[in-house]
């Protein structure tokens, strides 16, 4: 059998995790899919595949080869595509993943101007407060912040943002204005668990970190609770400034503590695919780069 067709048959029962759930992926029968697994294994002397009466499981060996041939898939559609001259027209399902309320201020109106400028393209859009597995969920493009672990992802910066402390004006006017961290706690404050996963609150000042115990008297799983209570004047909460980056132009929110603030923390673009990216992923990364360069809340 085709070597490569044998890669495609375990990749797909590798990813559904079933000889069945792949056959219907490749639209084949499961009696061929079987044969080509095993003729896989038989070639390369090692078995790929762990199989019980419920599950499919990749061995170690097995789990060295997906990686390999993900890739070798990926640069082999991006071969043919360059030489069909796929690459010059966008088409195509696009996947893009940024987190939770950066996707809806910064990435959505991207996506809007992009589908609308290449008509034969479709856009999933993931946006979520967790680190998204690229492979795994079949992510073409994401954004992160924060910095990157190693990896084969590419990365492009594309602006910075900072942790920062917020209250409405009529809060700060009845209550005061913390001059120092410590004095957080004689304040109300609201905490999202996404930015703040502990009540150590990490500061710096003068080149040296400190770090503050407080006391929350509301958690939230998402960055929007604690933004609408710091607007209505509740309290003080701690976000990254593009979260309120709006409120503060609008004067609706106040930053204190500016002079503890710690180190920007870096907002990337990020795809895995290499120097022969499709069409598809090649058009978006360039005009998200673009548009998040040319934004003033994140440079």
């Amino acid at each position: 059998m085709n070597r490569f067709h044998l890669m495609n048959v375990f990749v797909a029962v590798a990813e559904a995790e079933s000889f069945a759930g792949g056959a219907r992926r490749l639209k084949m029968s499961p009696p061929a899919v079987t044969r080509a697994v095993v003729a896989l294994e038989e070639r390369l002397g090692v078995r790929l595949l762990t199989r019980t009466t419920r599950v499919v499981r990749v061995t170690e060996a097995g789990a060295r080869y997906l990686e390999d041939a993900r890739r070798i898939m990926i640069e082999m559609e991006e071969a043919d595509a360059t030489a069909a001259g796929i690459n010059a027209t966008p088409r195509g399902q696009l996947a893009v993943t940024a987190p939770a309320l950066f996707g809806k201020l910064y990435v959505m109106p991207i996506i809007t101007e992009y589908q609308s400028a290449f008509e034969q393209t479709t856009v999933s859009a993931l946006f979520v407060d967790r680190v998204v597995n690229f492979m795994d969920e079949g992510m073409d493009v994401g954004v992160r912040i924060g910095q990157l672990p190693d990896s084969s992802l590419r990365a492009i910066r594309v602006g910075r943002v900072r942790r920062v402390v917020v209250g409405a004006p009529t809060y700060l006017e009845k209550y005061g204005i913390p001059q120092t961290p410590g004095e957080l706690a004689e304040h109300r404050l609201v905490a999202s668990s996404g930015i703040s996963p502990t009540n150590d609150w990490g500061f710096h000042f003068a080149g040296e970190k400190l770090t503050v115990r407080v006391q929350p008297r509301i958690v939230a799983n998402t960055n929007d609770g604690p933004l609408e209570a710091a607007r209505q004047g509740y309290g003080l909460t701690r976000l990254l400034s593009y979260q309120v980056a709006p409120q503060l132009a609008s004067s609706e929110l106040k930053t204190v503590l500016g002079d503890y603030e710690g180190p920007d923390l870096p907002v990337y673009v990020i795809h895995s695919e290499g120097r022969h990216r499709s069409a598809k992923v090649r058009s978006f990364v360039d005009l998200a780069v673009e548009r998040l360069r040319a934004d003033k809340a994140l440079n």
